[in-house]
């Protein structure tokens, strides 16, 4: 299934309750391809990806999520590693691109995910055998969504968006055609 990038993003919810069934081998060779392919600060991809499938790791690492066990229900759970020896100021935020990214793939072949930002980062870091000099940026589960939850609300545009200047109100519509380009984005 393939669906346009907009309506991938607009109809993207947090899954927190999964079926059981397994995710197609191709499927998650699509979303971990994804994921490799995202941008990052000069190309510099300062991320591991751990790509846990083991039933029991799974609940242990959904424990290590501030027992989070609704993790564990999915097929497989993703965590987003940062190297800073790589880009010690890009490797929080690259990952975390590449992991949205990955987000994005999952929803877009059906599948549900849910960004998990709270978890103690010793005891997931113990659970997977990830390195201490690493830093655990975040993680989602990946699975068949049992329910598809309605839209939550978010900020209004203008409070979160300014135009040329900071907290510089507008219309978007209303800002002046780019001379420069002849008018043409």
């Amino acid at each position: 299934m393939s669906r346009n990038t907009i309506d991938t993003i607009m109809e993207r919810r947090s899954i927190r309750n999964y079926r059981p069934d397994p995710i197609p081998e191709e499927h998650i060779e699509q979303i971990l391809e994804a994921g490799r392919q995202a941008p990052s600060a000069g190309n510099r991809q300062p991320w591991h990806f751990v790509v846990v499938r083991d039933p029991e790791l799974r609940k242990k690492t959904a424990q290590a999520c501030h027992g989070q066990t609704w993790m564990a229900d999915a097929a497989l759970i993703v965590a987003a590693i940062g190297r800073p020896e790589i880009s010690e100021k890009w490797h929080l935020i690259d990952p975390a691109i590449a992991l949205q990214t990955m987000i994005l793939a999952a929803h877009s072949l059906g599948y549900g995910t849910c960004w998990v930002g709270s978890f103690d980062e010793a005891e997931v870091k113990e659970v997977l055998g990830i390195p201490e000099e690493l830093k655990v940026v975040c993680l989602t589960p990946v699975g068949v969504p049992d329910v598809s939850p309605e839209a939550r609300p978010r900020k209004p545009q203008e409070e979160i968006f300014s135009f040329d200047t900071f907290g510089k109100q507008g219309d978007p519509c209303d800002r002046p055609v780019a001379t420069e380009t002849g008018g043409k984005p």
